[in-house]
């Protein structure tokens, strides 16, 4: 099993795959052109208007959920990770696919909005949605969500809650068994309460932990200042290859940052898209644009908070390809959270340990809330209308996984969650490639309608996008209303 989750990985995140998913991601920035710098006073104002409805919630909180899936473990032990094996230049790369990928984040957001459906009283869409009624292929949307299933519910809860475990075995010496138990138990109280337990949940925990972490990073940042011009040059000159002991990792630095970047903002995985079609927004770019900024968050400024961490107080380790070490500074310590806990540890001595695995807890397990959300939406698209049996079947198998993950190496847990990545992030990138049009034009649609002075509001037919059934549907109640 564990040489054939390793061959898929080799396949799906090869050296030509990396340069592809960068190149769609400038593409999407050159096409918008480059949206994520031009609307960025339109992605923070957004953030805070529009209110939840009894069918779908806030652009906040739609935010929060998109957020509890990009601010995991990703975040601690991924930034890590990427150092460990790329060096400090796969930082640069990490905040590279975040600026471009922030594009991409926009239009699989934008285009879950246009096509997305009032099923059960409640919003619903995301990729398989939006490739049914945009392409026409739903063999292709079932694929997704299949796949989408699978990722969500069996092989990536299993990373986070193997790192909240290994976390609180550091800090506080429990037992992973005992830590899988407990995730279980409060993730049950959470999911079991539906949509609206999650969307309070994650946005009264996200914005917390989030700006928690990130004043901490500041606070060894200031503590560490004189280090500044170093550490900043070291990410810069190792990124090409120009510094002299990094300089043969260039290609490790690409790969790990831009595959670690995704794995952390998931810009392009189709995650995202789900949360922002919850959202009840009188047009759908402005959805678009709020998560297009979650990826700012996500990799600019926490896995940011990590770098820095890490790298202002040097403790890290980088090793080569043949196995040897460039750095050595942390001796028998695996790459992971215990690289951020000896950070904090050498500027405040006895407090690492445990605040990276409270942070860690916070950051994975609200990442396996939205996993859990992510894969119910793909369920209710393959059936339609949900049973009680169906949704209670995931709920336990979600469960399951993560008390699994919890009690599994950390080794087998990233090379499930790895896999599940890789096939999500192939299947999406080629629908929001194909469908890229009617993304590009509702932005456009938005954009006039900003020019005009005018709250932009959403009419499909005008822009000869077709089949977006639920914004057909409103306006024609708003007209009759109207009548």
């Amino acid at each position: 099993m564990a040489e054939f989750v390793t061959a898929l990985n080799g396949i799906l995140w090869s050296t030509p795959v990396i340069y592809i998913l960068l190149g769609v991601g400038l593409l999407f920035s050159i096409l918008t052109r480059f949206l994520q710098v031009r609307h960025i006073k339109d992605m923070i104002m957004l953030m805070f208007q529009g209110k939840s409805s009894d069918a779908g919630v806030s652009s906040f909180q739609a935010l929060s959920i998109a957020l509890s899936g990009r601010v995991g473990t990703g975040n601690i032990a991924g930034v890590a990770t990427a150092i460990a094996f790329g060096g400090p230049g796969a930082v640069f790369w990490m905040w590279a696919i975040a600026f471009i990928g922030a594009s991409s984040a926009f239009i699989e957001s934008t285009l879950a909005q246009i096509y997305k459906v009032k099923q059960d009283g409640q919003y619903r869409g995301g990729p398989a949605y939006y490739i049914e009624k945009g392409i026409g292929w739903k063999w292709f949307a079932v694929l997704f969500a299949v796949a989408a299933i699978i990722a969500m519910a069996v092989l990536m809860p299993g990373v986070q809650a193997n790192s909240i475990a290994l976390g609180m075995k550091n800090a506080f010496g429990i037992s992973p068994a005992i830590t899988g138990i407990a995730v279980v138990v409060l993730l049950g109280f959470i999911i079991f309460g539906g949509t609206k337990r999650i969307a309070n949940a994650a946005q009264l925990i996200v914005p917390f932990m989030a700006l928690g972490y990130i004043i901490l990073s500041v606070i060894i940042v200031i503590m560490n200042i004189t280090e500044l011009p170093n550490v900043i040059g070291l990410i810069f000159r190792s990124a090409f290859g120009a510094d002299s002991a990094f300089g043969g990792l260039i290609g490790m630095a690409v790969a790990w940052g831009v595959k670690r970047g995704i794995y952390s903002n998931e810009a392009g995985q189709g995650t995202g898209a789900h949360p922002a079609a919850a959202a009840e927004v009188s047009h759908p770019a402005k959805q678009g644009l709020v998560q297009a900024f979650s990826v700012y968050i996500d990799t600019l400024f926490v896995c940011s908070a990590t770098a820095f961490m890490i790298l202002f107080t040097g403790m890290y380790n980088t090793q080569a390809e043949n196995g040897s070490f460039i750095v050595n500074n942390l001796k028998g310590i695996e790459a992971g959270p215990g690289y951020t806990q000896a950070a904090i540890d050498s500027v405040i001595p006895g407090f690492g340990a445990g605040f990276v695995a409270i942070a860690l807890f916070f950051f994975a397990f609200t990442t396996i809330m939205a996993y859990y959300y992510i894969a119910e939406t793909n369920l209710t698209y393959l059936f339609q209308k949900n049973s009680k049996w169906t949704t209670l079947v995931l709920k336990l198998v979600i469960m399951a996984a993560s008390f699994y993950g919890a009690v599994k190496t950390a080794k087998v847990a990233w090379a499930l969650g790895d896999a599940g990545l890789g096939i999500m992030v192939w299947l999406n990138v080629i629908a929001i490639l194909i469908l890229a049009k009617p993304a590009l034009l509702t932005l456009k649609d938005y954009e006039r309608q900003k020019k005009q002075g005018l709250d932009p509001v959403f009419d499909p037919k005008a822009l000869g996008i077709k089949n977006a059934s639920y914004w057909e549907t409103e306006r024609k109640l708003k007209k009759e209303n109207i009548s």
